[in-house]
C-alpha cells in the first residue's frame, strides 16, 4: 500500500511548501484537483488554481513523491495540449507524474455548463477514449494520427516523450458495477472507483468484489493500481491503521487522504504522516 495526500483548494502559495512536508513527512504522493470553479448547495465555492502551474512548483520543491491530478476531464481539455503539458510536467518531476482522469463533475463544475462544454454522458465519454488513445499515441514519440468522431489529428510527432517509459501512468475513474466504465479503466493502469449514482465511498468488500473481477478481466500483465481514500486521524496511529488495513486487504494498492479543511487544518494531518501498516 502506498499513501498520498489530496490537497484541497487552499493557498496557492502554500500548494509548493505542503508537498515539501508531505515528502518530509513520508507520503509517496501528493494531488491535487483539476477544477475550475465548482459550487452546489452541499460544497461552498472554494478557491481553484491551474492545475499544470501548480504541479510545476510541486515538482520543483521535491525529489521523490509522485505528483498528479486527482481528477483532470479531459473531455473538457485538447488531448494534444494536454499530452504536451504532461509530459513537460513529467520531464520536470524526473518522472514523477500520475495522471488522473475521468468524466468531470459536469453537473456541478461551471466550467462544463457556465461556458458551453458537452454536458452529455455519452459525448464526455468518447471524447474521454479518444483523448487518452491520442495522448498514449503522442507520447510514443512515433509519428502518429488519428481519426475519431470527434478528434482528428494528422500524423506528427511529438518530441521529446514523457520521461517515464513506456509512458506516463494514467489512473481513470471506473463506476462499479457499470461494465463499460470499469473495461475503460482496465486499459490503463490504474482505477479510481466510484459507486454508481451514490457519493458513498467504496467499502472493503466492494474493493475485494472489484478486485476480483480486475483479476479475471484485465489481460494486460502491467501493474495496476486500485486507488482508494478517506480521512484517518493523524494523532491515532492505531485507529488511522484499523481504517486502512480493510482496504489494503481487499486489494487497494493506494491510499489518498483528503482533508476539506483549513490549510492550517491541512499542514497539521500532511505532518503527522501517512497511516502506514508497517
Amino acid at each position: 500500500m502506498e499513501y498520498g495526500f489530496v490537497i484541497e483548494g487552499g493557498d496557492i502559495h502554500t500548494i509548493g511548501e505542503l508537498t515539501q512536508e508531505a515528502e518530509a513527512a513520508g507520503w509517496d504522493g501528493v494531488f491535487i484537483a483539476d477544477a475550475l470553479a465548482i459550487e452546489t448547495k452541499d460544497f461552498p465555492a472554494i478557491p481553484w488554481f491551474d492545475p499544470w502551474i501548480a504541479l510545476s512548483v510541486m515538482a520543483m520543491r521535491t525529489e521523490r513523491v509522485r505528483i498528479g491530478t486527482f481528477i483532470t476531464p479531459v473531455s473538457r481539455r485538447r488531448p494534444w495540449k494536454l499530452a504536451r503539458e504532461a509530459a513537460t510536467l513529467d520531464h520536470l518531476s524526473g518522472g514523477r507524474l500520475t495522471l488522473g482522469v475521468g468524466l468531470g463533475a459536469a453537473g456541478d463544475d461551471g466550467g462544463f455548463y457556465k461556458v458551453g462544454e458537452p454536458m452529455d454522458l455519452r459525448v464526455r465519454a468518447q471524447k474521454l477514449d479518444e483523448g487518452l488513445a491520442i495522448m498514449d499515441g503522442l507520447w510514443s514519440g512515433q509519428p502518429f494520427s488519428f481519426s475519431g468522431e470527434h478528434y482528428r489529428v494528422q500524423e506528427m510527432t511529438m518530441l521529446p516523450p514523457p520521461a517515464q517509459s513506456p509512458r506516463i501512468p494514467v489512473w481513470v475513474v471506473g463506476v462499479w458495477p457499470k461494465m463499460r466504465s470499469l473495461r475503460r479503466a482496465l486499459e490503463w493502469d490504474g482505477i479510481i472507483p466510484q459507486k454508481y449514482r451514490s457519493m458513498a465511498r467504496m467499502t472493503p468488500p466492494e474493493v475485494q468484489e472489484m478486485k476480483q473481477f480486475i483479476d479475471k478481466e484485465r489481460t494486460r500483465t502491467t501493474p495496476f493500481d486500485i486507488v482508494v481514500g478517506g480521512a484517518t486521524p493523524g494523532g491515532n496511529l492505531k485507529r488511522a491503521v484499523k481504517i486502512v488495513r480493510p482496504f489494503a486487504e481487499a486489494g487497494a494498492t493506494w491510499w489518498l487522504e483528503s482533508v476539506m479543511a483549513s490549510t492550517d487544518a491541512t499542514r497539521a494531518r500532511i505532518k503527522k504522516g501517512p497511516p502506514r501498516m508497517e
